[in-house]
């Protein structure tokens, strides 16, 4: 019944049964969407509000994709922008506290020795990046951590590619000196 109400809206009945429901869009980027939020800064309390809102917007709007990007990049910028909003409804917290370390290393499933480095190395990399404009970290977590070419980012964010590539460039140069400032740290306090 919803689908001939859908053609006659002129959807045809090929892109019904092309696009995908809510609930096969959850399953597939509900991970994505956690981590990018807690990459964008939301504390574990409150990424289950965040990703509760980026699927409700996705929901709302997901007739409205044209597939002209992919799926995962037209929710990327749901989601900054969800975090966009409740940065703004809430006062702003450390990004040390935006990833759930439980979640990310399933402790259960590696050595007690690989989880403990790879804890670490979690939290390393998020006192790098605290210092980090949310515009710059934001390219960051997408080009290295998800893995999203440039103008994927570039549409996701709404900013020019090369605007994307000069935050991308910046936020390499400053993980590189914490990365360096943390090794050198390191090395004083073996002697």
């Amino acid at each position: 019944m919803a689908d001939c109400a859908l053609i006659a809206e002129g959807a045809t009945p090929e892109r019904i049964s092309a696009s995908p429901g809510i609930a096969e869009v959850y399953d597939a980027h509900v991970d994505f969407v956690a981590r990018m939020a807690r990459g964008l800064g939301v504390p574990p309390s409150g990424v289950g509000d965040v990703v509760q809102d980026v699927f409700l917007a996705v929901h709302r709007k997901l007739d409205d994709f044209e597939g002209r990007s992919k799926l995962r990049t037209w929710i990327a910028s749901v989601v900054i922008n969800v975090v966009r909003s409740h940065r703004r409804a809430h006062q702003r917290r450390r990004l040390h506290d935006a990833f759930d370390e439980e979640r990310m290393i399933d402790a259960r499933e590696k050595a007690p020795d690989e989880a403990v480095l790879e804890r670490e190395a979690v939290e390393l990399l998020m006192r790098i990046l605290e210092p980090l404009p949310e515009e710059q970290r934001a390219v960051f977590l997408l080009s290295e951590i998800e893995g999203l070419e440039m103008a994927e980012i570039a549409e996701a964010l709404g900013i020019n590619v090369n605007t994307g590539y000069s935050r991308l460039r910046l936020a390499r140069k400053a993980y590189a000196r914490g990365l360096a400032r943390a090794r050198s740290q390191a090395g004083r306090e073996e002697r």
